[in-house]
């Protein structure tokens, strides 16, 4: 029997992402942690300040998939509104966290006390949890399966850390890879054969240009890595045998 496949979805929120201003850093390392939680990164959509597009997109993205993260928009700003658009998808009010408001308390004892921008930080939607944030004080926060992470990528890994081992996952998926000057125009058909017989691999195809010439690295993955090499064997000797020079590991 097939093991389940859990999935997760990411929602970025935030205008200086869409307006170019600030690069997102967190798809790459919210994607790498969730695998080896044995979660997949299914989805990912970019959002502004909105509460509208903010709830519509955190339905669609709650419905489809076993768990939702959310980064950016929990600060101390009256447009970060992240904590109000989730509770209004959610149909709750939003309330400010005793345990929230102790931490903050503490935190901003000796940086000059807890102001009211600053409180702002300790309201999560009613009947949340909360994420450690050893980084800067101020919790993320879980509702079910939504998580409420910071936008800044540090502070996000330090959030990721404090949830690891914490979610229900299957296997991670691992990978091995064979690459040449391969054009991938050219081996297509084999690369979707391959894949369509063997039941639980996906092949990915990422084409580069050195030299002039064209090639393409091969990615194999699977949650067996004995399976995952033994694709990759036959990939690499079936690329061998049509004429190609195929190195292990990519190029």
């Amino acid at each position: 029997m097939a093991s389940k496949t859990w999935t997760a979805a990411l929602c970025i929120i935030g205008d200086e992402i869409l307006s170019g201003r600030t690069q997102d850093k967190n798809v790459a390392q919210i994607a790498t942690w969730l695998n080896v939680q044995g979660i997949r990164l299914a989805e990912v959509r970019i959002v502004p300040d909105v509460e509208e597009r903010i709830v519509e997109a955190v339905n669609a993205l709650r419905a489809r998939n076993d768990y939702l993260f959310t980064t950016g928009g929990i600060g101390p700003t009256h447009d970060d509104i992240t904590v109000d658009a989730i509770a209004a998808a959610l149909g709750v009010e939003v309330i400010v966290h005793p345990d929230a408001r102790a931490i903050l308390e503490r935190y901003y004892e000796t940086r000059g006390g807890l102001t009211e921008a600053r409180l702002r930080m300790a309201r999560v939607p009613d009947g949340a949890e909360l994420i450690v944030n050893k980084v800067s004080g101020a919790p993320g926060i879980r509702h079910g399966n939504i998580f409420i992470l910071a936008g800044v990528p540090h502070i996000t890994a330090g959030m990721l850390d404090a949830l690891t081992g914490t979610l229900e996952g299957g296997r991670p998926l691992v990978s091995v890879t064979v690459g040449g000057m391969v054009p991938e125009s050219e081996v297509a058909d084999l690369l979707r054969e391959t894949e369509k017989a063997n039941p639980g691999v996906v092949i990915g195809s990422y084409p580069f240009f050195r030299e002039g010439k064209v090639g393409a690295n091969f990615v194999i993955r699977s949650e067996d890595l004995d399976q995952a090499q033994g694709v990759a064997d036959l990939l690499q000797a079936s690329l061998e045998s049509a004429g190609y020079l195929v190195v292990p590991g990519g190029i």
